[in-house]
């Protein structure tokens, strides 16, 4: 449980960091109201973290904005047990069925499917996913 409160607080403070340095001087607004921010929480095989790195880099970043899905940022925990198995970061939809359509079809995309293939030959990368939806509130400087 402990662990759940920390990676919320990390989160919270990954996203409070992004919208200080994004709207430091300015609002950065929303392409379209309803706008809808995805925070994912990645845990790792074990010793697979690296791979899934890999993956994210080389092939995952290109296939999200073909889907339409915007990437916004990725991050690393800095301290343990959280930085041998944890990728977190946010990413944004016009709006939730924009991103269930987005998720659909980045599911089915036939070069997604290539990809996970052939980066899960050893096996899984992931074991645990957990996605948090988020809206901006009124006093946000990222909306």
């Amino acid at each position: 449980m402990w662990k759940r409160g920390i990676l919320a607080l990390g989160a919270a403070a990954v996203v409070f960091s992004l919208g200080y340095w994004l709207g430091r001087e300015r609002t950065v607004s929303a392409a379209a109201k309803g706008r809808v921010f995805e925070l994912r929480t990645y845990t790792a095989g074990e010793g697979k973290l690296e791979a899934l790195h890999a993956r994210f880099r080389n092939h995952t970043l290109k296939l999200f904005q073909k889907h339409g899905m915007q990437n916004i940022g990725y991050w690393s925990p800095l301290d343990a047990p959280l930085a041998q198995n944890t990728l977190i970061y946010l990413i944004a939809h016009k709006d939730r069925e924009a991103a269930k359509k987005s998720w659909d079809a980045f599911r089915n995309d036939p070069d997604w499917k290539k990809v996970q293939g052939e980066s899960e030959a050893g096996g899984k990368l992931v074991s645990k996913v957990e996605p948090v939806y988020m809206e901006a509130t009124d006093y946000s400087p990222m909306k």
